[in-house]
């Protein structure tokens, strides 16, 4: 940010921005970086780029340097438009799920964006377009809107054509098991047992075709954060250790209590059975207040603010890899006895609320990430 007093007028494309030019070495971890780096000046002009950018725009440093930057995108790009905020606010922005619209065919382009002002400069923004890890984190999570629709729709046909046709074959069983034999009743509670392990399953894919307005209310977030804690300590995960990394401060959210409260206790319960019997095992619950980082919902024109930033953490062995990109999806699951729906229920509600969800997972560290708006 510039200081009071000590202003400096931005070089006019003659040299490289300091941030990218100055220092070889710097210059070099810059190069080998895959997002794309642009430094602009105040006049909206690009004063250098990285090897990066060269590719995403597919221009060529020398042309690229000295180019106004909007001359590379269409009227109105969402991206001019940050830039503009980070001058006034003088400070960083970050944003997800920016349609770039680059012109030409095939220009479209979906991006994270973080910009930040150049420290000594004039009106000088660093741009940082990153079209891979965010993004395809959150594109991945948003498609689960469509996949919840899917098992909504699975939903209704099985409770109508599956769940009434079940409660015939038990009550057939139940007659049966009046005139038989020790050995032959054993077989007609197995069918009566498996037919309410099936109505379990189906009633709990009905929940994805709930289509009631959600009633929301003021949370503190921390008193829910808190009851799964003492739900979890007393029961399946008594054996683990929590630690609570609370910023006390935090806004409180606009959400439903109850399913607040189901999404916490599923991912806890989650990194309580990955741990497993562990002697070391420990679940971290944090909060934190993230400004700058918003959502931009596909065909809006204004994006969302998620400030809120919930997480759980747990010192498991980690999501297997070849599930990791479908964690949340209905029906994908790594335990032998697992529905699969858990976690696809978790995505449900965090997107009723208007929030995003992501997972990163390595042996040892895995992290659920809730972005949610505040309460207004």
């Amino acid at each position: 940010m510039t200081q009071p007093g000590h202003v400096k007028i931005f070089p006019r494309i003659k040299t490289p921005l300091p941030v990218l030019g100055s220092d070889d070495n710097r210059s070099c971890i810059l190069e080998t970086l895959p997002q794309a780096i642009l430094a602009v000046d105040r006049n909206g002009e690009i004063a250098d780029a990285n090897a990066a950018a060269e590719a995403f725009f597919e221009i060529g440093k020398s042309l690229l340097v000295g180019q106004k930057l909007k001359r590379l995108l269409p009227f109105g790009s969402a991206l001019l438009a940050l830039i503009d905020q980070v001058r006034e606010r003088a400070g960083p922005i970050n944003e997800y799920k920016v349609d770039l619209g680059r012109p030409g065919p095939g220009g479209d382009r979906r991006v994270d964006v973080h910009c930040a002002p150049l420290a000594n400069t004039d009106g000088g923004v660093l741009i940082v377009l990153q079209e891979r890890t965010i993004a395809d984190k959150i594109d991945r999570q948003l498609t689960h809107r469509g996949a919840a629709r899917s098992v909504s729709g699975l939903a209704s046909m099985l409770a109508h054509e599956i769940k009434n046709p079940l409660s015939g074959i038990r009550g057939a069983a139940q007659l049966l098991e009046a005139g038989l034999g020790d050995e032959d009743r054993a077989l007609t509670r197995l069918i009566c047992e498996e037919t309410d392990r099936i109505v379990r399953l189906v009633d709990r894919m009905e929940v994805f075709s709930d289509q009631r307005p959600l009633k929301r209310e003021k949370i503190n977030i921390h008193t829910v954060l808190d009851h799964v804690r003492q739900v979890a300590r007393s029961g399946f995960a008594r054996h683990i250790r929590f630690v609570e990394t609370y910023d006390p401060s935090l806004p409180p959210v606009a959400g439903n209590r109850d399913q607040l409260i189901q999404v916490f206790l599923n991912l806890v319960k989650n990194a309580a059975e990955a741990i497993g019997d562990a002697v070391d095992g420990e679940i971290e619950l944090s909060t934190a207040f993230r400004p700058g980082v918003s959502l931009r919902p596909h065909g809006s024109d204004r994006p969302i603010g998620l400030p809120l930033e919930f997480r759980v953490r747990d010192n498991g062995p980690g999501v297997p890899e070849d599930i990791a990109s479908h964690l949340f999806e209905p029906f994908v699951t790594t335990k032998s006895s697992g529905t699969g729906l858990g976690l696809a229920l978790v995505a449900k509600i965090v997107n009723d609320h208007g929030g995003v969800i992501e997972c990163e997972s390595h042996p040892r560290r895995t992290t659920f990430r809730i972005l949610m708006p505040t309460y207004r």
